[in-house]
Order: C-alpha cells, then sequence, then structure tokens
C-alpha cells in the first residue's frame, strides 16, 4: 500500500435539520485514505457508515468539516464542478444497480463513460468491451437489465464504474442483495479491481467481504471509535482473518 495520500476528511460533520431536534449523524470524524489502499466502514445500523461515504465522495454536502481527493478540496467545489469530479475521477457501485431499463447491458455501461471522454468514442467502447470481457460479462452484453443475475448485475456495476478510469472506487453494501455464492464472486471482482492498484471505500455489515480490506473502521453514533489493519488478503488465510475480524467487532458492540 502507498503512503501516498488519496483521499483525506477532517472534522466532518453531518446534520440533518428536516427533523425536529435536528439529527446529528456524524460528529467530526477524521479519516485518511492512502492511495491504493483497500479501506472498509462498519457499524451498527444507524451509525452513519453510509452518511460517511456520501460524504466523502460528495454525493451529499457535509454540514461542517472538509474533504480533500488528490490535494484537491471537494467542499469547496460548486455542484457542477463536484457532479464533474464525481463522473471523471470517482466510481460507484450500489446495493441496487440503478441502471435504466430501456438500455441494455452494454449501453448501461457505456452511457457514463462517453459523457466523461466524448471525444475519444472509439477508446470507451474498447475499454468497456475489455472491462465485460475481463468480469465475464460480455456474453450477456446486449442483455437487458431483467435478463441477468443480480451477481451478474453487479459485475455490471463494476465495469460502469471503472468505464472512466477513476481515482477512487466508493461501494454502499454491495453484496447486501445478493446470495453467498454472489457474494463471493462480486467480492473476488473487487479484490480483483484493488489488487490491480485502483484505491476502494466500501461500507458494508458482512465480516466476511469486510475482512477482504487492508484496514477496517468502526463508527459508533457518528464517531470514528476504532480502526484495524488486516493486511493483504490471501484466500488460504480467509477463514481465520473474518474469525479475527468478527471478534474484533463483537468487542465494538457489533
Amino acid at each position: 500500500m502507498s503512503d501516498e495520500m488519496m483521499l483525506r476528511a477532517e472534522g466532518l460533520s453531518k446534520t440533518y435539520y428536516s427533523t425536529d431536534p435536528p439529527t446529528q449523524v456524524l460528529n467530526g470524524i477524521d479519516l485518511a485514505v492512502n492511495k491504493g489502499e483497500f479501506l472498509t466502514i462498519m457499524g451498527a445500523s444507524g451509525s452513519g457508515k453510509s452518511t460517511l461515504l456520501y460524504s466523502i465522495s460528495g454525493m451529499d454536502r457535509p454540514t461542517g468539516g472538509t474533504v480533500s481527493l488528490e490535494g484537491r478540496d471537494l467542499t469547496s467545489l460548486n455542484d457542477n464542478e463536484m457532479s464533474k469530479v464525481r463522473l471523471t475521477s470517482m466510481g460507484f457501485i450500489f446495493q441496487q444497480a440503478y441502471f435504466l431499463n430501456n438500455l441494455n447491458i452494454r449501453d448501461n455501461i457505456l452511457l457514463p463513460a462517453l459523457k466523461a471522454t466524448p471525444k475519444d468514442k472509439d477508446a470507451v467502447i474498447a475499454r468497456i468491451d475489455a472491462l465485460m470481457e475481463r468480469f465475464g460479462i460480455a456474453h450477456v452484453k446486449t442483455h437487458g437489465i431483467t435478463q441477468v443475475s443480480g451477481g451478474q448485475l453487479q459485475r455490471a456495476s463494476i465495469c460502469r464504474a471503472l468505464s472512466a478510469g477513476p481515482s477512487i472506487l466508493f461501494a454502499d453494501e454491495p453484496t447486501g442483495a445478493l446470495n453467498s455464492s454472489m457474494t463471493i464472486e462480486v467480492m473476488d471482482a473487487l479484490t480483483d479491481v484493488h489488487s490491480e492498484g485502483t484505491t476502494l471505500v466500501m461500507v458494508t455489515h458482512d465480516p466476511a467481504c469486510a475482512a477482504r480490506a487492508d484496514r477496517v473502521i468502526y463508527l459508533r453514533d457518528g464517531l470514528l471509535v476504532d480502526s484495524r489493519e488486516l493486511g493483504k488478503w490471501t484466500s488460504e488465510q480467509a477463514t481465520q482473518r473474518e474469525d479475527d475480524l468478527l471478534a474484533w467487532l463483537r468487542k465494538n458492540g457489533f
């Protein structure tokens, strides 16, 4: 893992004023993510983990604090500038794929990539086709989104997230709607992406998925209360690694 900083959040807070009284979800979090790191965010339901992911990725605006990506202050950007950063420098994978029903799998992956680099259509198309081949979904490229399995759809989401060559990949419960075999399928794909140097930040409730990461942080009541370094994941150590992580999680009240 490189010591070069990819992302930094300082004093990050988030309060929702639509409730009475207002609800403070994040309470001054400091967080640094190194280039090439695989970081997992965990915590009990309502701890603020998805809010933290959305705040550091520019999907939502924090109430206080700053976020920087490769030295660029994201919290100072206007909405249009932030949208461009998300399109060209970030990739996103969600629990649900959020694909367009009227487009096939390949076109759903192509759409954001062509929007990000409209002047290089041929290169974009070649990159998408190579990604679909790499992740084993080239044979379903003309299928509709209801004609493929959940695992195939999430692998398509990974292709879409990587389509513009992002600096960092964010994943929010990417296996939350999958069965156990599909979960392994998707986590194998994400592990492969990370092994090639992609920076990855993931929210999950699944210790087996979290155990794939280099580091796990634990949130409680909007505070970062603990962190655990795991080192490089190997399939041979998977069971022991998961058991050790689960013991640590239980110690933190998971």
